[in-house]
């Protein structure tokens, strides 16, 4: 901030010596000064009502001339009234006191503090100088504004999460916008498997027997729960009624069922002669297959 200097207009005031016929006339207006106060002006005589007509400095407040008989102050080539001389702010005389200019405008310190402070987001009040503050996305707040917009508890220095003009602590994120696990039921806040239109967490995400994570590796559904490829095969699939190896159909291969029994495809063969009967035609006797030739030789 900047200071400014008072200075008084120290007007000449003369009462001629002169003789009755000798003429002592305004510079501007030609009347007598002849035992008369008048202002001696870059050498030149001048009357009252001329100076302040024609030489005295207009007032940046009033607009109106700053006559000989009042105090005037300056700065910059600007010039005021004593009285005039005022925040613009809060109207307090500055003919005293320390001042600064904003936009043109005299104001005193305190009122320029506030406005150079900035004003809070949130409560929209001024933030002072040496407050406690917090400046986020070209916005600031006084500390305790700057709050959860959910639970209203300020942040602080914990983490929070922005969403659209809010801001919210990490519980209260969680709670409103965040997916919550199919398995455990707790939020998931990072990453994440999706099956089915259902959000887990990688680490809920695992085989129900083994318990191995699925994210990224090949497995299987069977009912409501998932299972890895090895563990499916173990416990869950069923067997081929002709090798008694798990039939899973993984990788596309085909499976042939017959009422409550399975086989490969490569498996499903007449017990008689072998060949194949994927896709043909065969005959059921005592839980065993025959092509219709050999069938009829039963």
């Amino acid at each position: 901030l900047s200071f400014h200097t008072m200075c008084f207009l120290f007007a000449y005031y003369r009462y001629p010596e002169r003789t009755m016929t000798e003429r002592f006339d305004c510079h501007y207006c030609k009347d007598s000064l002849n035992g008369k106060k008048y202002i001696q002006k870059d050498d030149h005589p001048c009357c009252v009502r001329c100076y302040e007509k024609f030489v005295a400095n207009t007032c940046a407040e009033c607009k109106k001339p700053i006559g000989c008989d009042t105090k005037e102050l300056h700065h910059k080539g600007r010039y005021w009234h004593e009285n005039c001389f005022q925040c613009h702010k809060c109207r307090r005389s500055l003919a005293n006191e320390s001042f600064g200019l904003k936009d043109e405008k005299i104001i005193c310190t305190k009122c320029s503090s506030r406005a150079d402070s900035g004003v809070c987001h949130g409560c929209k009040r001024a933030i002072r100088p040496g407050t406690k503050s917090v400046e986020y996305s070209g916005n600031n707040w006084h500390e305790n504004c700057f709050a959860c917009s959910r639970c209203l508890q300020p942040l602080g220095s914990q983490s929070f999460i922005p969403k659209g003009d809010e801001v919210f602590c990490v519980t209260c994120h969680e709670k409103k916008f965040a997916k919550h696990c199919y398995g455990c039921r707790k939020a998931i806040t990072s990453g994440g498997v999706s099956y089915h239109d259902q959000p887990w967490h990688s680490e809920c995400f695992v085989c129900k027997t083994c318990r191995k994570q699925l994210s990224g590796q090949r497995f299987t559904a069977h009912e409501t729960s998932m299972y890895c490829v090895d563990c499916y095969s173990s416990f869950v699939a069923k067997k081929c009624a002709a090798c008694h190896k798990a039939v899973t159909g993984f990788e596309g291969a085909q499976v042939v069922t017959f009422e409550d029994r399975q086989w490969h495809s490569e498996c499903f063969i007449c017990k008689k002669c072998s060949i194949s009967l994927a896709e043909k035609r065969f005959i059921n006797h005592n839980r065993d297959v025959y092509c219709t030739d050999c069938g009829k030789t039963l």
